[in-house]
């Protein structure tokens, strides 16, 4: 009966308008129970996200043998100075945010799997080049251009998580994909540990470090033949048959590996309309808008604050180059276990409280991280302010694309998460001026007040979502 209900419902929805097949497939979707093919689903789509974190995260590994190659100075002379690492951090980040507020809208447009292979390719192309660059402006200029296909990817694969997973599995969903993700961390943390401070071949080992992350374009093909284009992506743009077969085949296999015939259909959502960019800033929307620009701005100065400088901040307490390497390097092997505990109540705590939780530990962890001397201690809170930082950033992956509909979900969240970007540029310049006059205890007392906006606007504004289908919370 079940079955007959699917073919009925499924042969309604190819000959209604686009809206209302939308609401079909998103239906379907949401009551399919957390099978081994859903899970490979989000291992592809997270292992296209490895090779994008790897890059993300060299940032401040590397860093240290751009001092060593007198590419680049630890400190910024005068504010905005363009011969320093903040420099570089702000390369990368003013990519990233062209690429989330200006290019977000591809994935509208050309759909999750293309821009999911392109955007990956892209990256890595400009990465091997920049590996080859003598000078700060060859460096820049390449890092700004892999920002942008960074950026592309970092909002395409959250859109196309959210997506194909069922309602009640998107929090474990996107624990798992950030695990997966943060997993890249530690790898690149001991790599530069191994590569930075030598010249294995007569070739710079932070070189090393960029080159070895090249073998995502290896990887991308394989990815890309196994997951399908999003349905709900393809219902939303009035391609029905496709969108129909593509779920159709996810929910043979699913029924194949349940062993049973599937959950039955819950009534569908209300149909949904064609979007466009204002569309975030309507009456419905305006309020989330703002408050994930605000939070956006003010959530980068903690996660990338500690991320991408802790190298650089342990060097400024009297640590060695290659010390500091080694402990950082300790401290990245807790990236993915942040996301691995929120596991375990992804789908329990409501996200925003998760969110609420992890910034202010940023805030605390982060202050006792710059008051103590102990090797001991500097790793313990090094790794605590880890993981702080990775829980809230798989909670906010997760809630910022709950938030707006699959007909603007790419454009809304590329827009508010943009704001990040532009964030982490200034912050950088800001970030080696406390460094520069107040040391690592100013830098981290910027973090705990951006820690604190943060819990007051997501406290504050943030609305419900868990256990919600994705057309009732964006509706």
């Amino acid at each position: 009966m079940a079955s007959q209900d699917i073919a009925r419902n499924a042969a309604a929805a190819l000959s209604e308008p686009a809206s209302v097949a939308q609401t079909e497939i998103s239906a379907r979707l949401d009551r399919l129970p957390a099978t081994r093919h859903i899970w490979k689903l989000v291992g592809l789509l997270s292992l296209g996200g490895f090779f994008e974190f790897y890059d993300l995260f060299f940032t401040g590994y590397v860093a240290p043998g751009l001092f060593r190659e007198n590419i680049l100075t630890p400190t910024t002379p005068g504010l905005f100075g363009t011969t320093g690492v903040a420099g570089f951090v702000a390369a990368l980040f003013s990519g990233l945010f062209i690429g989330t507020m200006v290019f977000s809208f591809v994935a509208d447009r050309f759909g999750r799997r293309i821009i999911f292979t392109t955007s990956l390719l892209v990256y890595t192309v400009c990465n091997v080049i920049m590996a080859f660059q003598h000078d700060a402006f060859g460096l820049y200029l390449w890092r700004f251009l892999a920002g942008v296909g960074i950026g592309v990817e970092l909002v395409t694969i959250d859109t196309y998580i959210s997506e194909l997973v069922p309602k009640d599995l998107r929090g474990r969903a996107f624990a798992f994909n950030q695990v997966v993700q943060f997993a890249s961390v530690p790898i690149v943390a001991a790599l530069a540990y191994i590569f930075v401070p030598r010249d294995p071949l007569g070739f710079s080992g932070w070189r090393w470090v960029v080159l070895i992350g090249a073998v995502a374009a290896i990887a991308v093909w394989w990815i890309r033949r196994a997951v399908p284009e999003s349905p709900r992506w393809l219902a939303a743009r009035g391609r029905a048959e496709e969108a129909d077969r593509i779920t159709s085949g996810i929910e043979a296999r699913v029924r194949a590996e349940y062993g049973q015939e599937l959950p039955p259909l819950p009534p569908p959502p209300p149909p949904v309309l064609h979007g466009r960019f204002i569309d975030i800033f309507e009456d419905e929307y305006r309020s989330r808008t703002v408050m994930l620009v605000v939070f956006n701005i003010f959530q980068t100065v903690g996660f990338y604050g500690f991320a991408n400088w802790v190298p650089t901040l342990l060097i400024s307490q009297g640590i060695a180059v290659t010390q500091s390497l080694g402990y950082t390097f300790i401290i990245a092997i807790a990236a993915p276990f942040g996301p691995a505990l929120g596991y375990l109540f992804a789908d329990r705590i409501e996200r925003k409280w998760q969110i609420v939780i992890a910034a202010g530990c940023i805030a605390a962890f982060g202050l006792l991280f710059a008051n103590v001397r102990a090797s001991a201690l500097l790793i313990l809170f090094g790794v605590l302010v880890t993981l702080s930082s990775n829980i809230m950033s798989f909670a906010f992956h997760a809630y910022q694309t709950e938030l707006y509909p699959t007909r603007i979900r790419a454009v809304a969240v590329g827009f508010v998460y943009s704001f990040s970007r532009i964030s982490a540029v200034f912050s950088a310049f800001i970030i080696a001026f406390f460094l520069r006059a107040f040391g690592a205890g100013g830098v981290f007392v910027f973090i705990a007040g951006a820690m604190v906006v943060v819990m007051l606007v997501i406290g504050a504004m943030g609305p419900r979502t868990r256990d919600l289908p994705l057309e009732q919370i964006s509706h």
